[in-house]
């Protein structure tokens, strides 16, 4: 029993809590706000569009969970080649009170050939992001592994401060496969850059594939907000229906 408890605080503190339907209202907000905390403990992020962070803020301080991180995404979920656009949005972000930012990568110009302009646009994100940078590689999209390989090495190269699977709204979301290679670039490149698991994560049993994944190529102590995250929305729910049926 204590194990499951134990893993349950755990995926809760690695959770960013998301909501990216488009179409949330600032009911729904709070709702998801009102689940940051509770009693497997503190959320590591909630993740919503740039427009919302301003209620997500004020929600979580009256709630005393001011320590969550405000996340939004960037250029999502097209993944378009445009710093310009890219780089006003991160801008607004932050002045909207993002704390994190998720950026696609764009990965159908990097399937083109374009690798030196794709390059050129995570640097400009880059320099416009002095907040955690989260790169959202599309790994579904991506396809091969030898793709996924090449574009997690560039992303590292242009300062990412994660690496994630994917953006949800993709016909193949994250999968161990991808993961394996994504943190074994990570390994190669010294440990000091995070793996996020997004995309089709439900269940506890989904989120514990990609933890033992992680503790197998970086080993247990790696893991910490600032080093995993599982994006999702339903995940938390099964995560807490399965400590509850634990504590009876």
């Amino acid at each position: 029993m204590q194990d499951i408890l134990d893993r349950s605080r755990q995926i809760v503190s690695l959770l960013d809590l998301t909501s990216l339907t488009g179409v949330e209202t600032d009911a729904a907000i709070r709702a998801l706000c009102a689940r940051a905390s509770g009693p497997c403990g503190q959320v590591a992020a909630i993740c919503v569009f740039a427009r919302h962070l301003p209620l997500a803020k004020s929600c979580l301080a009256r709630l005393g969970a001011e320590r969550v991180a405000l996340a939004t995404v960037v250029n999502f979920p097209e993944g378009e080649l445009d710093p310009t656009g890219s780089v006003h949005e991160i801008e607004a972000a932050l002045a909207l009170g993002a704390m994190e930012v998720d950026l696609v990568f764009p990965y159908r110009a990097f399937l083109s050939g374009l690798e030196e302009r794709v390059g050129a646009y995570l640097d400009a994100c880059r320099r416009a992001c002095p907040v955690l940078l989260k790169i959202i590689l599309e790994t579904g999209e991506l396809g091969t592994r030898e793709a996924i390989r090449a574009a997690s090495l560039l992303a590292v190269e242009r300062g990412a401060d994660f690496l994630k699977t994917s953006t949800g709204k993709s016909a193949v979301h994250a999968t161990p496969e991808a993961a394996r290679i994504m943190l074994d670039v990570i390994a190669e490149r010294g440990g000091t850059v995070g793996f996020k698991a997004s995309g089709g994560l439900r269940t506890m049993d989904d989120a514990l594939v990609y933890l033992r994944l992680a503790e197998e190529i970086m080993g247990r102590d790696w893991i910490s907000p600032r080093t995993l995250r599982f994006g999702a929305s339903s995940l938390l729910d099964d995560v807490l229906a399965r400590a509850v049926a634990e504590r009876r």
